[in-house]
């Protein structure tokens, strides 16, 4: 990750060396403000910046060293305090950092100011997860996307850009006589910029929503099949794409590293002769940018239109990390419109997790169903569940179906799966559970009105 001359971060060759790593082309420092914890005694041993260096190191980036500040917000113009900036100076020296990394999103007045005083590079949270989704982004969608959202970052960014052409032309005003001063040259250039960035911008919508459009036929040839939908959603790394392989047998490629998933992934599996439909959606993350939310807003329609979701945790994390990456996940389910969605609790990588310490994970999570999908332990109960809690939402028909009309039986079979049957003279009884629009479909077959 680097700065070109505009500000923008830009990619570089990634050198996955170790998050210590003295000889590591970049070597970020990582600073954060955090709030004063209660009591004032600091934050108990705990890496309040363990998260920001795991994204660093994703994003092939050493961590040189940290600095927190507790105070109850950042400071305005330059983030830390002016104290802190001077430590700050001290430990840039001392760990030999050519980059400063910050846990938070910095203004542009911010950004500027840090990196006048600092000498070196800044670069924010936003632009760090940026830089990772467009390493990890392969389909021609996904990076569609990632230019949007980094376009859309950037654009606030380029004021102060060309600042030092100004100094070169001093306007007709310049020189006395009362005149207005004309537009320098680096008003102009930004300008120019920020037309060119917002047209870039317009023609990237217009294709994400043609892409869209294209997602939409294909969503509606699921829905005429009126399978139930399943959306997996959780914390970045919390296993989700492993959940998905080990539910539904597929091969979706999985990685101990942060955003391994940005592509949606639907694969199906079956639970007592009926069909699910399984969505492995992009992780999520404590202040994920609005930018990317907004980005991803189409990829993230498959959990926004799942009938249920699987609200995936890592398990084995401290309760502590457990409790805000379920803050963190709830809060972007909101900002997408699926905060009232039925979901279940899943307990990933419950193997992990020492068997004396097993009872107080079920007590704190009461209702969560405990899972490990690399060993398989629990996977036969989530499978139950999830259809228990599907089958809350269907609608049971008693139907007479006549011999002449086997395609509308062999309908019933593909989404009701197992279903009471009986041959009568006149046709097939059949007693089943199925969608409550599929019912009505097949209101003409009812027996004594008894379909929805």
């Amino acid at each position: 990750m680097s700065k070109d001359r505009g500000g923008n971060t830009t990619q570089t060759s990634r050198r996955r060396a170790g998050v210590e790593n003295r000889r590591a082309a970049q070597r970020a420092l990582a600073i954060g403000v955090h709030p004063v914890p209660a009591g004032g005694n600091g934050a108990e041993g705990r890496d309040e910046l363990a998260e920001l260096k795991e994204l660093l190191r994703t994003a092939g980036v050493a961590t040189a060293g940290e600095l927190v500040q507790h105070r109850d917000k950042p400071d305005p113009d330059r983030y830390l305090g002016k104290g802190k900036i001077d430590e700050l100076k001290r430990e840039i020296a001392a760990s030999d950092a050519n980059l400063v990394a910050c846990d938070d999103e910095l203004a542009p007045r911010q950004e500027r100011n840090l990196e006048a005083e600092l000498g070196v590079p800044v670069v924010d949270r936003t632009a760090v997860i940026l830089d990772i989704f467009a390493d990890h982004a392969h389909t021609a969608e996904g990076k569609l996307q990632v230019e949007l959202a980094q376009l859309e970052y950037n654009l606030a960014r380029l004021r102060g850009l060309w600042t030092h052409l100004d100094a070169l032309a001093g306007g007709f005003g310049s020189g006395g006589g009362g005149r207005v001063a004309t537009r320098g040259p680096g008003e102009a250039q930004i300008e120019v910029d920020r037309r060119l960035a917002r047209d870039r911008i317009a023609a990237l919508r217009r294709r994400l929503e043609r892409t869209e459009r294209n997602r939409a036929v294909m969503r509606a040839r699921r829905d005429t099949a009126f399978l139930p939908t399943v959306a997996l959603a959780g914390y970045t790394n919390a296993g989700k794409s492993t959940l998905l392989n080990a539910l539904t047998g597929a091969d979706v490629s999985v990685g101990e590293r942060l955003f391994h998933t940005l592509d949606p992934t639907t694969r199906a599996f079956l639970h007592d002769g009926r069909r699910f439909l399984l969505t492995d959606t992009v992780g999520f993350i404590r202040k994920l940018p609005h930018q990317l939310v907004e980005a991803f807003k189409a990829t993230l329609e498959e959990t926004v239109r799942a009938d249920l979701l699987l609200h995936v945790i890592d398990g084995s994390q401290p309760e502590e990390d457990i409790a805000m990456s379920i803050e963190a996940v709830d809060s972007v389910l909101e900002e997408i419109g699926a905060g009232e969605k039925p979901r279940l609790i899943v307990l990933n990588k419950i193997d992990l997790v020492p068997e004396s310490e097993r009872g107080e994970v079920l007590l704190a999570h009461r209702g969560a169903v405990v899972v490990s999908a690399a060993t398989g332990e629990g996977l036969e109960a989530l499978r139950e569940e999830v259809a228990r809690t599907i089958r809350k939402n269907l609608t049971e028909v008693e139907l007479l179906v006549p011999f002449e009309h086997g395609d509308r039986l062999s309908e019933l079979h593909e989404v009701a799966g197992d279903l009471e049957r009986e041959d009568c003279a006149d046709g097939v009884h059949v007693r089943a559970l199925v969608p409550p629009e599929l019912a009505e479909r097949f209101a003409d077959l009812a027996v004594n009105g008894r379909s929805g």
